[in-house]
């Protein structure tokens, strides 16, 4: 972080910053701790041409969740553009290693979160971005509409512009349709996080679960725990304590597939090839 944009934030937040750390922070922005004498602060700053429409599109959905009151996120302090890109500071959330204890709330407040239902639609207010890459949010009444529409076809289309998939891999959109709808049930729109990996929740150290860097929309409320799964999944007693609080519902395991998918031709498109034999082999089984 350069010296005028410290100098900024400080103005900004009206402190004197005393300490700079690197931190992880993804693969998208560069992450740091600030210090003060009594205060710590997190802040992303990412140079990109999207940069500040980014970081206004994560400040929408973690307001999102906070408005839902079932699950906590960090305060948003500055969202704000640069000459070439934005940054972002909020909360710095002291992390600790989640107990069994740990996931299970999480399970609990998460299933909360999915039963806040304020819409009849598929979709979201605006559109947001998944990575850095465009997440369209137009809205649909009918689930498998929104899910092909919004989700797998512009994926799949970026695939094949980008010479990841042949058109012959690709299968036609009424196909998706066709076969979501007999998989997909009649369900009513639940606010989703949208990216729900191991690297977007945290632990406080008081065992509070914070959820950080959403892909928010109001969609099947599955297809953050078919995330969830995808590289590892989370310790049971995240699952028991979720399922509490949900009837289960027939081809689940097909669902899960097919929403896994979507992250799956994400990562295709974001970091390369090593997810494709993934992808077509879930489109060759299903389409």
């Amino acid at each position: 972080m350069d010296k005028d944009l410290k100098e900024h934030i400080a103005y900004l937040l009206c402190v004197n910053i005393q300490d700079i750390q690197p931190v992880s922070g993804g693969d998208i922005s560069e992450a740091y701790l600030l210090e003060t004498e009594t205060e710590r602060f997190f802040c992303k700053i990412n140079r990109g041409e999207n940069g500040y429409e980014l970081f206004k599109a994560e400040k929408l959905g973690l307001q999102a969740i906070a408005q839902s009151k079932t699950i906590s996120v960090p305060n948003i302090l500055l969202c704000e553009p640069l000459e070439k890109g934005g940054f972002l500071v909020m909360d710095y959330i002291e992390a600790k290693r989640p107990s069994e204890t740990d996931f299970e709330l999480l399970g609990h407040q998460l299933a909360a979160l999915h039963h806040h239902t304020t819409q009849n639609k598929f979709g979201f207010s605006t559109d947001n971005y998944i990575g850095n890459l465009e997440q369209s949010n137009s809205n649909h009444l009918e689930w498998a509409d929104f899910f092909v529409q919004e989700r797998l076809a512009p994926q799949l289309q970026l695939a094949k512009v980008a010479g990841k998939l042949n058109n012959n891999e690709i299968p036609t959109k009424s196909k998706l349709l066709q076969n979501c709808k007999n998989l997909f049930p009649n369900t009513k729109p639940s606010l989703v996080h949208g990216d729900l990996w191991s690297g977007n929740y945290l632990i406080a150290t008081n065992g509070t679960p914070y959820l950080i860097d959403p892909a928010v929309y109001f969609g099947h409320h599955e297809v953050d725990l078919a995330m969830t799964q995808l590289f590892g999944g989370f310790d049971a007693s995240f699952y028991n304590a979720y399922q509490e609080h949900f009837a289960p519902i027939g081809n689940k395991k097909e669902r899960t597939d097919i929403y896994q998918l979507y992250y799956l031709l994400v990562h295709l498109n974001l970091f390369g090839s090593s997810y494709k034999a993934s992808v077509t082999e879930i489109l060759q089984r299903y389409f």
